[in-house]
């Protein structure tokens, strides 16, 4: 599957996987900083961004193979993940079924913790609408839902989403997309110690404090199902952490990663 693949960097892999309706650019501004430390390989995930879209509904276990796919594509043995909403879903399912894989991971506002039918549908009705009915400013306001700050909404960063939901390709696998907000669909994945129990990798989970998607305090099950794992908390910022406080993100992500092995 041709798959888009942004690289900067050397040294120990680390991949950064974006969240629904997302692209490379939600890493954009932690890259180049990210990358003194680590090879950096940020990736448009199975149908999304420039990477194919084939028509099938995507759950997770599809792109965790398209995961596992761009792991051995690129040759590698072992990675460092971290997953912002449903990357961070998918990383800790990757995780859970192929351990021999990852050697550590962050996982942000990771999805699928708040499954409120409320939120998924309002999720599922603005993903549609910024595609379908692309916009300058349907495509900021499904932005600006993501952060605290409005203001970091940049005209750059719409227009590379505008870009992106206008691909006559998109605007079809858009529907694809949002399969995973329909309850049915998204209880076949659902946060559980069967599977969790299964990580073996060392595993934050960076929270904020203004997530529209889940609390904090919903973040402990998260944590207890996962054997050994640890949280932290990223303040003044949405389900976008590493966009709203780039430092304290990429800091959480060194600090973390690079820490020896307990």
């Amino acid at each position: 599957m041709k798959t888009r693949v942004m690289e900067s960097g050397t040294g120990e892999p680390l991949i950064l996987m974006h969240g629904t309706g997302g692209h490379i650019e939600a890493y954009g501004k932690n890259i180049k900083g990210l990358a003194e430390d680590f090879r950096v390989i940020c990736i448009d995930m199975l149908g999304h961004g420039y990477t194919d879209k084939p028509n099938k509904p995507y759950g997770i276990d599809a792109y965790s193979d398209h995961l596992l796919d761009v792991i051995n594509a690129l040759g590698l043995e072992e990675v460092y993940l971290s997953g912002e909403s449903l990357g961070g879903w998918v990383a800790a399912w990757f995780a859970a079924e192929h351990p021999e894989y990852v050697k550590a991971m962050v996982l942000n506002t990771p999805g699928n913790v708040n499954s409120d039918p409320e939120i998924m549908a309002r999720l599922k009705e603005s993903t549609i609408k910024a595609v379908v009915e692309a916009n300058y400013e349907n495509v900021k306001t499904r932005l600006e839902w993501l952060m605290y700050d409005k203001s970091v909404v940049t005209d750059e960063l719409i227009q590379s989403r505008y870009d992106i939901y206008t691909q006559p390709s998109y605007q079809e696998a858009v529907y694809n997309i949002v399969h995973l907000q329909d309850p049915e669909a998204r209880s076949q994945y659902i946060w559980d110690p069967s599977w969790c129990s299964k990580i073996k990798a060392p595993t934050l989970l960076a929270w904020t404090d203004h997530d529209p998607t889940s609390t904090v305090e919903q973040a402990k099950p998260i944590q207890d199902m996962i054997p050994g794992a640890e949280l932290t908390v990223i303040e003044d910022a949405g389900h976008w952490p590493q966009w709203e406080q780039v430092e304290e993100f990429n800091k959480v992500i060194k600090d973390f990663l690079k820490a020896p092995v307990k």
